[in-house]
């Protein structure tokens, strides 16, 4: 009987035949350039997210982020059960590893949330409605205009437009002294709170109205934006009637460069959603107004910040400050929300894609 034949283990094998090597290096280069590009999307995403630059990325980005990790989990798999080469199977091990993370790892806190609101998600929503501003504050514009020419005209709409309960002693007739009262310092502080407090109440009751009308395709958003700035257009045709316009400026300037651009804002979040609802272009009805209606609640949350701070400044520096420093502190706020939404959030020109 023959012995068997024991076979060495660490004799040496013989090396796969050369057009098989070659084979499986096409087909590893093959699958690595088809998916490389998702790839690469899917780790410039979670890189940014890792980074805490959520801000950044776009609403297509944040949507197909669940899609691109399961197409990266699936070329995994893939990739382990041929055999592709180590590198393509470890960077797609890394890659998936911190893509789950970001898909179902534990939510950033409110607070990173806030942050990440502050650093440029609000400000690159005020950009992305750069349009539905400038309509807005046409029909602002339009209406301050509107306001000042019809009560020269006919003092009586004077009346029409501004409501008793905010028009006090500045009526027409008035004179100069009496309006001067109404700019007046104020002695002291006190009871100046509750002042704040209800002008806030007013100030969001509008911007809430001019959001919720955009519904309407806009329009009587616009309409609301009109009426409401022919009442300071009036206003200002009173007190330039007695040489006061320049003090009236000052005195409104302190809060109305916040307030009247939160009204601003919110009146172009309505009319945005109110264009996209009447021309969504290629997508759905649908799918465009939910768009546009997250970003324009993105709007609207910096909007609320910005009247609880406009009722400050309007119950304490206002009256208590002198006609100088009301026009200073009114120039600063205003150069603070422009550079805010202008420059917070950009993308810096010349720095490499993450």
């Amino acid at each position: 009987m023959k012995a068997p034949t024991i076979r060495n283990p660490f004799a040496a094998q013989p090396l796969p035949e050369q057009p098989d090597i070659e084979a499986a290096a096409l087909r590893s280069d093959r699958f690595r350039l088809e998916r490389e590009g998702d790839w690469r999307r899917l780790e410039q995403i979670v890189r940014r997210l890792e980074r805490g630059f959520a801000f950044r990325l776009s609403d297509e980005d944040i949507m197909d982020l669940p899609v691109l990790y399961r197409q990266a989990a699936s070329s995994l798999a893939v990739a382990r059960e041929t055999s592709l080469d180590a590198a393509t199977l470890r960077f797609l091990e890394d890659l998936v590893q911190r893509a789950w993370y970001q898909v179902y790892g534990p939510r950033s806190g409110l607070l990173r949330w806030l942050g990440g609101f502050f650093r440029g998600g609000w400000s690159r929503a005020v950009r992305a409605i750069w349009l539905d501003i400038l309509l807005a504050f046409a029909a602002m514009a339009a209406g301050v205009a509107a306001g000042w020419v019809l009560v020269a005209r006919n003092v009586e709409w004077y009346f029409a437009l501004v409501p008793g309960s905010m028009a006090d002693a500045r009526v027409p007739g008035a004179s100069r002294a009496q309006l001067a009262e109404t700019l007046a310092i104020a002695d002291g502080a006190g009871g100046l709170s509750a002042f704040a407090a209800q002008l806030f109440y007013n100030n969001a009751s509008v911007c809430i109205l001019a959001f919720a009308l955009g519904f309407a395709f806009g329009v009587p958003t616009l309409l609301l934006l009109i009426y409401n700035m022919a009442l300071l257009g009036a206003m200002a045709w009173l007190y330039n009637s007695v040489g006061l316009l320049p003090d009236f400026l000052a005195w409104l300037s302190v809060h109305g460069t916040t307030e009247l651009t939160a009204i601003l804002l919110a009146g172009a979040a309505g009319v945005h959603v109110g264009r996209r609802m009447a021309f969504p272009g290629d997508a759905s009805i649908l799918s465009a107004t939910a768009e546009a209606g997250r970003r324009a609640a993105l709007v609207m949350l910096g909007c609320v910040f910005m009247l609880i701070f406009a009722a400050i400044l309007e119950a304490f520096p206002r009256q208590l400050a002198g006609p100088e420093a009301r026009a200073i502190i009114g120039a600063f706020m205003a150069i603070a929300w422009t550079a805010l939404f202008v420059l917070v959030g950009r993308e810096r020109k010349g720095a490499s894609a993450p």
